[in-house]
């Protein structure tokens, strides 16, 4: 009866631990290869320096492709109020990790020194891609 119970209670601790985080692509399935998405968030500057700050510090890092997206952001600010954005959501998929990261890093720099804004939001996870 004991071991009743405690096979019971290891299955229901086990029920409420949370999946691994997922740090790496899914098994992909050809013609797809393991790669990693990475997402950067930029605050709100005007069209023409965007254009310029894309023509000037992304493309050169990632000519291969990116997309960039319209987005409307929140983030709370250093007084704790909550502050809505139009945000530039840049999507970059690199095959080559880990030698994206001193580029993204590069960008990242850039875009706080020529506007001031020292908050980029940085995502990355595997995914499965191919063209």
């Amino acid at each position: 009866m004991k071991w009743t119970a405690l096979a019971a209670a290891l299955l229901a601790l086990a029920a409420c631990t949370p999946p691994p985080v997922q740090t790496a692509a899914p098994a992909c399935v050809a013609p797809l290869k393991p790669a990693l998405q990475v997402d950067l968030y930029f605050g709100a500057i005007g069209e023409r320096e965007w254009a310029a700050f894309l023509d000037e510090e992304v493309t050169p890092r990632f000519p291969d492709g990116l997309s960039v997206l319209d987005v409307r952001g929140q983030s709370r600010n250093l007084q704790g109020r909550i502050e809505r954005e139009r945000t530039k959501l840049l999507v970059v998929v690199v095959f080559d990790a880990p030698a994206h990261r001193p580029k993204v890093q590069a960008i990242v720099e850039g875009y706080s020194r020529r506007y001031g804004q020292h908050n980029v939001f940085h995502v990355e996870h595997g995914v499965c891609a191919g063209l």
